[in-house]
C-alpha cells in the first residue's frame, strides 16, 4: 500500500466506554455488557500516543483515510481493504455565508466517498478488520448507506454478508446491496426493528454483527473525518461542527479524533463545539438532551426521507450525551420540510445535491444563529454525510 515506509499501527488495546476495562485487541470483539447492572457499552481502540508521529510523515502518503495508519487498529497493511474512501473535500459556502451573515462557513462532503457516504469510511475499517481476524460471515441492520457501504467491502475482502433493511428504504440502496452479492432480508419497521431480527439471526448461525457501536472499528474508519477536517484546516479547528445524528458514531468517532491528535502533538487549542441534528420524526437524542425522557429505550419514532436519522433508540446513546456535554454542544431538530428546503437552498446556492441528512444542517444552524447559541462570528462546519443521489425517490 505504501512501498516506501513500514507503516505501524499504535493500538494497545480495547476499553469500555463506561467502566474502562480492557479487552485484547488481537482478539475479535464485540462490546461491553454489564449482566448484574444491566448496561451496554461500546469498546473504544486505545492507542499509544506517548510514540510520538511526526505529522509531516503525511506528505508523502496516500490521499486515503489509511494515510493516519497508526491511529487505525489494522497491524497489518496487507489486510487493508479500500475503495479509495477518505481525503474528502473541505468547501467554503461562500455564497450562504454571504446571505446569513456568517464569518466563516464551511462543509465537508461525504458525498465522495465509495457508495456514495461516509459510511464507506466505517466500513472500510471495519472490513480491514474482519479481514485480520478471520470472520468470513457478517450480518448488520441498516437504514440504507451502512448496508450498500458493508456489502460493497465484503464483496471486495471476499467475506459473505447478510444486509436487514426497513422495506420502506429507497430502492436504489436494496439495489445496491443485491450487485453486491449481499444476502438482503427487508423489514416491515424501522432500523430498531431490523435489529431485533439480527440479533435472532446472528444467535442461530453465528454471524460476526457490525451494527453501529456494536463492534469497536467503524468508528476507528469514523474518526478519520477528524483527522482530516484538521489536515486540511492546517492544524486547527472549526468553532462549530453541525453534525447529522442518528446512531451517532460520527459524532463520537470526531471527539475521538480531537483527543488523539491532541495527545499526539498534531493540534492545540480548543475543541469545537458538537451540535447534533436530528428530525422531528425522530428526535430521541435531542428529547434526552432536553431530559424530556428518562432515556431512548421505548421512544416511538416515524420514518424520515432523511433514513440515516431514523434510529429510535441508538446504542451508544449514553456516549452521544457524553460528546455533547463534554463540547458544550447541543441536541436540535428540524422538521421535515426544514431538511427538504436545506437540501434545495444548498443546490440552488452552492450546486452541491446533499442527502436529506445533510440538508438538515442547513435550518438547525439558522435556528441556532437566531437563539443566540452560535455566534455569526465562530467558523462553523456542516458535515454533509451523503448523496442525494441516492435519495431521489425520497426528493421527488
Amino acid at each position: 500500500m505504501h512501498a516506501t515506509t513500514t507503516l505501524t499501527s499504535h493500538i494497545t488495546h480495547l476499553e469500555c466506554a463506561v467502566s474502562k476495562e480492557k479487552f485484547d485487541h488481537k482478539q475479535i470483539q464485540t462490546f461491553c455488557e454489564n449482566e448484574k447492572d444491566g448496561w451496554k457499552a461500546p469498546l473504544y481502540a486505545k492507542y499509544d500516543l506517548n510514540e510520538k508521529v511526526d505529522k509531516n510523515v503525511l506528505r508523502d502518503r496516500v490521499s486515503s483515510l489509511w494515510r493516519y495508519f497508526e491511529f487505525l487498529p489494522v497491524l497489518d497493511p496487507a489486510n487493508v481493504v479500500t475503495l479509495g474512501e477518505g481525503m474528502t473535500p473541505l468547501l467554503s459556502l461562500e455564497n450562504l455565508a454571504k446571505s446569513t451573515g456568517i464569518n466563516k462557513l464551511l462543509l465537508k462532503d461525504e458525498s465522495l466517498n465509495p457508495t456514495g457516504s461516509f459510511k464507506a469510511r466505517g466500513q472500510a475499517v471495519a472490513v480491514s478488520k474482519m479481514k485480520e481476524l478471520g470472520v468470513t460471515k457478517c450480518i448488520v441492520p441498516t437504514a440504507g448507506n451502512a448496508g450498500g457501504a458493508l456489502a460493497a467491502y465484503c464483496a471486495k475482502a471476499n467475506i459473505e454478508v447478510t444486509v436487514v433493511m426497513p422495506r420502506h428504504t429507497p430502492e436504489i440502496f436494496k439495489q445496491e446491496c443485491r450487485y453486491f452479492g449481499a444476502e438482503l432480508i427487508l423489514v416491515d419497521g424501522l432500523i430498531n426493528d431490523c435489529g431485533k431480527l439480527v440479533a435472532q439471526i446472528k444467535a442461530e448461525k453465528g454471524y460476526f454483527d457490525v451494527s453501529t457501536m456494536k463492534e469497536p472499528y467503524r468508528l476507528e474508519g469514523k474518526k478519520t473525518m477528524g483527522f482530516e477536517i484538521a489536515e486540511q484546516m492546517n492544524w486547527t479547528l472549526p468553532d462549530v461542527i453541525f453534525y447529522p445524528t442518528g446512531g451517532g458514531t460520527g459524532l463520537i468517532g470526531l471527539w475521538k479524533a480531537f483527543h488523539e491528535m491532541k495527545a499526539a502533538g498534531w493540534i492545540a487549542g480548543k475543541f469545537p463545539k458538537l451540535i447534533a441534528v436530528q428530525t422531528e420524526n425522530c428526535q430521541p437524542m435531542v428529547w434526552s438532551f432536553e431530559g424530556k425522557h428518562k432515556n431512548a429505550s421505548s421512544y416511538q419514532a416515524k420514518p424520515s426521507m432523511a433514513n440515516g436519522l431514523a434510529v429510535p433508540s441508538p446504542f451508544a446513546e449514553r456516549q452521544i450525551l457524553e460528546v455533547l456535554s463534554e463540547s458544550n454542544g447541543f441536541a436540535i431538530s428540524v422538521s421535515e420540510d426544514e431538511l427538504l428546503e436545506g437540501v434545495k437552498t444548498l443546490a440552488r446556492r452552492e450546486g452541491l445535491f446533499v442527502a436529506p441528512e445533510g440538508g438538515a444542517l442547513l435550518p438547525a444552524m439558522k435556528k441556532a444563529l437566531e437563539n443566540k447559541w452560535i455566534s455569526p462570528d465562530d467558523t462553523i462546519l456542516l458535515l454533509n454525510t451523503g448523496s442525494a443521489y441516492k435519495y431521489a425517490e425520497n426528493l421527488i
